[in-house]
């Protein structure tokens, strides 16, 4: 396939972008810089441009691009950029893509395109599958304008998945670089009542998925998320006996909702036991199936 990729740098980008070369396919990096090499194209979702020849003769557009979401404050500004960068560059794509589909309705194409699992909001213990309603907080918010910007491509007949992502965990990702050095000063514990579902993917089986999504005949929302969420409080104890370092101490809910404001109460205090019910049954099987054995393959990376 010819397969168009933008937030190719970020942790899973940089990752499925050499796993896509190696199953054969020929792959372009959207890029808003100046391009470096024969592969790269520039656009300029902020400004909804893109040279509609880039996206012609492709067979599917994997759209990760997006303001990185981390643990800090939220400022009004920030969360415009949160919002207003997926809102852009999915619009862009969808719009773009829908073109190319008008323009050569021979061609089957598909856009992946990158949701999180907060769009359901902070759950409990609910068990949430793909056909569950929106939560209201402002992450929800954010996916459910995000999801809607691929309208354009699916109305012009293009399959589109929704990449409802989890916590990735990789060595390279933001969370495992923070955890790892708390857990090795041996600072580790719970967070708050440890109580809330962190919904969990190893980054070898997110790569996998949406490698496995290019060809499945799977559309709509799809949880990329491990079979088995586990709490807060499972997840700190299984890093901790890992890396054989204590996890009695914990982290108190003020604190983190102090430090943090809304990222903290959104996204370390709550979450969603959220399970894989569409990529399971689409026949997707996965290299790291417990918790253990993704933390072990992500500690052991590089």
């Amino acid at each position: 396939m010819k397969i168009a990729v933008t937030g190719g740098s970020g942790a899973i980008g940089s990752q499925l972008v050499p796993a896509l070369r190696a199953d054969g396919h020929e792959v372009l990096r959207l890029v808003r810089r100046t391009p470096r090499t024969a592969d790269e194209h520039r656009w300029d979702p902020q400004h909804r441009r893109i040279d509609p020849s880039v996206l012609a003769d492709v067979d599917a557009v994997i759209n990760l691009a997006g303001e990185p979401i981390r643990p800090r404050p939220w400022t009004a500004a920030y969360k415009r950029r949160i919002l207003g960068s997926r809102v852009d560059s999915t619009t862009t794509i969808s719009e773009a893509l829908a073109a190319a589909a008008v323009a050569d309705p021979t061609r089957r194409r598909v856009l992946l395109s990158g949701s999180a699992v907060g769009y359901y909001g902070d759950t409990g213990d609910r068990t949430v599958t793909e056909d569950a309603p929106p939560g209201d907080d402002f992450l929800a918010r954010v996916c459910v304008q995000w999801e809607a910007c691929t309208a354009p491509a699916a109305v012009a007949g293009v399959r589109v998945a929704l990449l409802r992502t989890g916590l990735v965990i990789g060595r390279s990702v933001l969370l495992m670089r923070v955890l790892g050095l708390v857990f090795r000063a041996g600072l580790g514990g719970r967070l708050g009542s440890g109580r809330q579902y962190w919904p969990w993917i190893s980054v070898t089986d997110e790569v996998g998925a949406i490698r496995h999504l290019l060809a499945a005949d799977v559309s709509g929302p799809v949880n990329l998320t491990g079979p088995d969420p586990v709490t807060n409080a499972e997840f700190t104890q299984t890093l901790g006996r890992i890396l054989g370092r204590p996890t009695v101490l914990t982290v108190p809910r003020f604190a983190i909702a102090l430090a943090m404001g809304e990222f903290g109460r959104a996204s370390v205090l709550g979450g969603q036991r959220a399970l894989p019910t569409k990529l399971t049954a689409s026949g997707f099987r996965f290299a790291h199936a417990d918790l253990e054995s993704a933390l072990r393959a992500a500690l052991a990376e590089g």
